[in-house]
């Protein structure tokens, strides 16, 4: 059983309601990063790696994004290794499950972690899986949590990068109810805490904007009959439906949805579909689906036209297809770098984090996503850019 030098969480870096705990003492060296820093490590060529273990799913109805988030994080974990690790540090990855469905894996976390086998998680995973787990890391070394979710995360050690409802989704709803937009709405989701919040925000927001929502669903994970469902939705009325489905969940709707007809019919709005699941729908049944977004393959922004050449570069010619859940396990391999950088040194309120980021995404805190967020639209089996929703002050 290894044990090796582990990492802590900078108290200069904990914002708004985010505190160090301390963690839970389990008798192990505490080398290197420690909390509170300063760097008090061994010299530089004795330094051990940094062990992250990357939680993806790569199973269950969201396994449809673990090649992807697989392929960037390791991208993002060869550029710092290629310029000297983090602190002279080598980083390595551990690709961990992180499927709902993966039953074992809160075990498996506290087992990793009880055997000082890791010491930093970057996670990409549906946040009732980071619910879960959170309390068994309990802030004793930092949690990286890269995709969108519903906001207000308050577990000590843990950081979010991702869009939240009122800078994704609020903005979205309101682009597409303009003028003589829909204004009978159905919301359809996986029923889990991301869909429940964001129904909410939507019911608000949408009633805000004098539109109606006709038709309500949330839908177990793993679902493969849509038939019902669909012919709900249509009887309802809808004009418009706003989709919080997920993964596989995602594709079979919409594969049955255009069967019945509708696609084209009935306007789609997404927060989570991304450009492998556009693939898995096909370019037939995607007329008139939408999605709000911070990332796109096809932004033609100089940050992500050079990391889309990198990663071309690094993973091939058949390297899976680039997506906003794969960028962010890239951004969160680069934010977890930054941080462990930057160390004790103090952050005044408001003050900025910068990491590397194809997406041009600076961090404020949990409360204060700071990414910009783009409306796009299905084009064959690309999503193309319509307008800005909201940008990001540096």
């Amino acid at each position: 059983m290894r044990c090796h030098a582990r990492i802590g969480i900078p108290q200069a870096l904990m914002i708004g309601q985010l505190a160090w705990s301390g963690g839970r003492q389990r008798g192990r060296p505490k080398a290197g990063f420690a909390p509170g820093w300063p760097w008090q490590g061994p010299a530089a060529d004795a330094q051990p790696p940094i062990n992250v273990g990357l939680l993806v799913p790569t199973s269950g109805a969201a396994g449809i994004w673990g090649p992807s988030c697989i392929a960037c994080a390791r991208l993002a974990a060869d550029e710092l290794n290629a310029e000297g690790g983090v602190r002279g540090r080598e980083v390595r990855l551990r690709v961990v499950d992180g499927a709902s469905e993966n039953v074992a894996l809160a075990a498996q976390v506290d087992e990793l972690l009880h055997a000082g086998e890791i010491d930093a998680v970057v996670g990409m995973h549906i946040s009732s899986v980071r619910n879960a787990l959170a309390p068994v890391l309990g802030g004793e070394i930092p949690y990286v949590y890269t995709p969108l979710y519903e906001g207000g995360e308050r577990h000590p050690g843990v950081f979010t990068l991702g869009e939240t409802p009122g800078n994704q989704l609020v903005p979205a709803l309101a682009a597409l109810s303009e003028g003589r937009s829909p204004r009978r709405w159905a919301l359809v989701g996986n029923d889990y805490v991301w869909p429940r919040e964001s129904h909410r925000w939507a019911r608000g927001v949408l009633g805000r904007l004098g539109c109606e929502v006709v038709h309500e669903a949330l839908l177990p994970l793993g679902c493969d009959d849509f038939e019902a469902e669909i012919a709900a939705l249509a009887a309802s009325g809808a004009q418009a439906v706003l989709l919080s489905l997920i993964g596989q969940d995602a594709v079979a709707f919409n594969r049955a949805f255009a069967a019945q007809g509708l696609s084209g019919a009935i306007r789609r709005l997404s927060c989570a579909i991304e450009e492998n699941e556009l693939l898995a729908i096909g370019a037939d049944c995607t007329d008139e689906l939408y999605v709000a977004g911070s990332y796109f393959a096809s932004l033609p922004t100089d940050a992500n036209l050079a990391f889309r050449e990198r990663y071309h570069a690094t993973c091939g010619p058949r390297a899976p297809t680039l997506n906003a859940l794969g960028q962010s396990t890239y951004e969160g391999v680069h934010f977890l770098g930054a941080m462990l950088v930057r160390g004790a040194h103090p952050m005044a309120p408001g003050e900025t984090l910068h990491y590397r980021s194809a997406r041009g995404a600076v961090w404020r805190g949990n409360d204060r996503p700071s990414c910009p967020v783009y409306l796009a639209r299905a084009d064959g089996h690309a999503l193309q850019v319509m307008r800005t929703l909201s940008t990001v002050d540096h």
